[in-house]
């Protein structure tokens, strides 16, 4: 599996690559800005990236910026934004795109590396990783749209689902039996007016989806 890193922290660049490559992933290519992060994606064409949200000059929004210009140009290309804040208006664009492959990861809440790696595979195969902070934070934007009419309980599972996780974990996490949220997700999407189904990220994109900006 073949990975673009953009970071201009150069010690982090450096870390991270040590940590893929230690992890047997092969690092294409480091960039430092959003024109060579554009210039490695045309020349090496990763499995996926790993784009942090500030970079030079101004230091604002340019990496999910130019992250959301790459999966334009370069339709379905797996982007794990790993980033110390959640920049909610170009997160909400890039999660409402077309296609899986989308992950969205807060520096200060890695906390294994055998998670990040199993995050970054997932999004590399076209399946979703975010931050319980970053759902939340997409929940709480959305108040007075239909996501107001789900249970506490709903809510949790449609929360898990953002994550990424699947039936079975959400079982786990949540201590409830496999028939319940099988029951949990069919209300979800019947009270979001979206077409039935409960099989892979699919379901996730569709609610992250449904959950951008309107005004």
């Amino acid at each position: 599996m073949r990975v673009v890193i953009v970071e201009d922290n150069v010690l982090l660049a450096e870390g991270l690559a040590l940590m893929l490559e230690r992890a047997q992933l092969e690092v294409a290519a480091v960039a430092a800005d959003a024109e060579g992060f554009h210039a490695a994606v045309a020349e090496h064409r990763p499995d996926v990236t790993i784009v942090d949200v500030r970079l030079p000059p101004s230091y604002r929004d340019e990496g999910i910026r130019a992250a959301i210009a790459a999966r334009g140009a370069y339709p379905g290309l797996p982007v794990l934004v790993l980033s110390q804040y959640v920049e909610l208006v170009y997160a909400v664009e890039l999660l409402s795109g077309e296609g899986g492959g989308i992950g969205y990861l807060l520096k200060d809440r890695v906390s294994r590396v055998e998670e990040f790696i199993e995050a970054l595979r997932r999004v590399a195969a076209g399946g979703t990783a975010l931050d319980a902070e970053v759902v939340a934070q997409l929940l709480t934007r959305r108040r007075g749209h239909p996501l107001a009419a789900l249970s506490p309980r709903e809510r949790d599972v449609l929360a898990l689902m953002a994550e990424g996780h699947d039936n079975s974990t959400i079982c786990e996490k949540l201590h409830i039996v496999h028939s319940s949220v099988h029951k949990h997700i069919g209300n979800i999407f019947a009270k979001l007016g979206l077409a039935p189904g409960d099989t892979g990220h699919r379901r996730v994109q569709a609610v992250l989806a449904y959950l951008q900006t309107r005004h």
